[in-house]
């Protein structure tokens, strides 16, 4: 019986002196999609209008985490990263392909605290899901599915009494499997592979965290 007061006392005592961050950011990701890249520029770009190695793409990321200790924290983050492209072939043709990934993934930090400031160091994993369009002449829908792993580092500052300035940056690899459509794959004729979406990528993000 005691033992379970105590243990009651513990929980309740890391439950009041507990801290939980809600943030909110926006990110611009340099990302490396080799097998989308040799698609579109085998198929559908020339010269100038090619894909480089590195493509910038757009991310939003709400966050909350849930400070164990005063140096340790878990957490849940949703991002959702947005691709497009766009250009002419044929006579007076467009050829277009976008695409938006899902990437939920739980994390552990290490934090330093500190008066007015607090940095975040950490990483973790999560399940992936893509949703693409792809349009020639008329436009087609497919979906794949992953897992992606990412390490993250953070800094806040504060602005007032709970509202804190952040800025971040995060290196990302999302293993994403080949886009279908039912039963049909698109694929490149010039290499025989299957598209799928899996990527590198570094991003900066910014936003704002209050903590409570």
């Amino acid at each position: 019986m005691m033992r379970k007061v105590l243990i009651s006392l513990i929980l309740f005592y890391s439950c009041l002196n507990a801290q939980i961050d809600i943030s909110a950011s926006m990110g611009l990701d340099i990302k490396n999609s080799p097998v989308l890249k040799d698609y579109i520029n085998m198929n559908f770009a020339k010269g100038s209008n090619q894909i480089s190695s590195f493509k910038s793409s757009v991310s939003f990321v709400p966050e909350i985490d849930y400070k164990i200790q005063r140096d340790f924290a878990i957490g849940i983050e949703y991002s959702l990263q947005i691709v497009s492209y766009s250009n002419s072939v044929g006579a007076g043709g467009i050829y277009e392909i976008s695409y938006y990934i899902h990437r939920p993934s739980i994390l552990a930090y290490y934090v330093v605290p500190g008066e007015g400031y607090q940095f975040k160091f950490g990483g973790g994993l999560g399940y992936r899901y893509a949703a693409l369009t792809e349009k020639i002449f008329t436009s087609s829908n497919y979906t794949a599915d992953g897992i992606g792993f990412l390490i993250k580092a953070e800094g806040n500052t504060l602005l007032s009494k709970n509202l804190y300035a952040l800025i971040g940056g995060n290196l990302r690899y999302d293993s994403i499997g080949e886009l279908s459509n039912g039963s049909y794959k698109i694929k490149n004729n010039s290499t025989g592979e299957n598209l799928n979406l899996s990527s590198i990528s570094f991003g900066i993000y910014l936003g704002l965290t209050f903590s409570f």
